[in-house]
């Protein structure tokens, strides 16, 4: 396990239902593997059910509401695509104030898929470069953001760093982009030793440790089926998905 994540917090959030299970297990291994704190945030507590596409897939669980989460927890931010995700999260006010926090913070934000809905509810994206899902572009394009066709897009021209993607078949250069470029930031103290953006592992190093992670991700996921089954309430299920991501 490498460190260079080491005394970070990364928050992920998500609706309730919806989500892109490859593109919220797949950075969220990244980051543990580096030495990170994923912490999942959603808008209820529970369990958030995920999706491969269009199927139903796993449950995994929530550690805090968006509604008590303070963004000055967290280094970074990642949203994970799938196409009613985002659609919740735009209509959540809280989800939409944590979110944009990070830009008025100066921290980075990682986005794939159609999870910059969110953002440009936020009206966060305008003068940045950025990818998405196709069927997104027009939507950010008239939010002022200036849209590519690209595996991975690292702009740095405005108030933070933000990391975007276009699909799952980009999650390997999505991932090692997070490494990259995710740094401690919360404290004052570690002003003086923080690592300057890029100076994590390099992008194939990162490719190569989270191309194998769909078997192992499916391997959790079934150990929190098993454990869920028998969990006494909403809370206890709750720990159980939460241990079970890490």
């Amino acid at each position: 396990m490498s460190s260079d994540l080491a005394g970070t917090r990364v928050a992920f959030l998500v609706a309730p239902e919806g989500v892109e299970q490859a593109e919220l297990t797949q950075p969220w291994e990244a980051v543990r593997r580096a030495g990170g704190e994923p912490v999942l945030v959603s808008t209820q507590l529970g369990r958030i059910q995920a999706y491969d596409h269009l199927d139903r897939a796993d449950q995994f669980g929530v550690d805090i509401t968006v509604e008590v989460a303070d963004p000055a927890d967290f280094d970074a931010l990642v949203l994970p695509g799938g196409v009613a995700n985002p659609d919740q999260l735009r209509t959540q006010p809280d989800a939409v104030r944590f979110s944009r926090a990070f830009f008025d913070a100066g921290r980075p934000v990682a986005v794939i898929c159609h999870g910059p809905w969110t953002l440009v509810e936020a009206d966060a994206v305008r003068g940045r470069r950025i990818t998405s899902w196709p069927s997104v572009r027009t939507d950010l394009r008239n939010a002022g953001a200036d849209w590519v066709d690209e595996e991975v897009v690292v702009d740095e021209s405005g108030p933070n760093t933000l990391i975007s993607s276009r699909r799952p078949d980009d999650l390997g250069a999505f991932c090692a982009a997070i490494v990259r470029h995710v740094r401690p930031t919360r404290n004052a103290t570690t002003a003086g030793t923080t690592r300057p953006a890029g100076a994590g592992l390099g992008d194939d190093e990162v490719a190569r440790q989270v191309a194998g992670q769909t078997s192992s991700d499916r391997q959790a996921a079934d150990v929190f089926a098993r454990e869920s089954a028998g969990a006494g309430s909403d809370t206890e299920a709750a720990r159980s998905g939460a241990d079970d991501l890490r």
